[in-house]
């Protein structure tokens, strides 16, 4: 199985060189579980006013950027999170804290991302 709605090019974006080695040497259906994981945990803040569903489908450059990252973000801060001595999980738990926040905001309606809505 392979990720669905990110790449590994989306995840060396946000992590360093060293960081998505260690990665990397999860197999895939690890990778495919932290996405998933983090897709719905996303979706589960957005999806009462936006089709997130619809927002995952899309490919390259359609993504919402902000969507790209906050779910990279999440997939990351858990696959670090399973790691002998959670290597980088201060900036990891830092970033996903900020992206909760956010995802908060936008469930308030105080954000509003650029997503297809119902």
């Amino acid at each position: 199985m392979a990720l669905q709605f990110l790449t590994k090019e989306d995840i060396k974006i946000v992590v360093d060189p060293d960081t998505f080695d260690v990665i990397m040497q999860s197999d895939e259906d690890t990778l495919e579980r932290a996405e998933l994981a983090a897709m719905e945990e996303v979706s589960g803040y957005l999806r009462s006013r936006y089709n997130i569903k619809q927002a995952y489908q899309y490919t390259g450059l359609e993504r919402n950027q902000q969507l790209l990252l906050i779910t990279t973000d999440v997939m990351i801060y858990h696959l670090i999170s399973w790691l002998p001595k959670r290597l980088g999980y201060d900036i990891r738990e830092t970033r996903y804290l900020k992206w909760l926040d956010w995802l908060q905001d936008v469930q308030a309606g105080k954000i509003s991302p650029n997503l297809p809505t119902y």
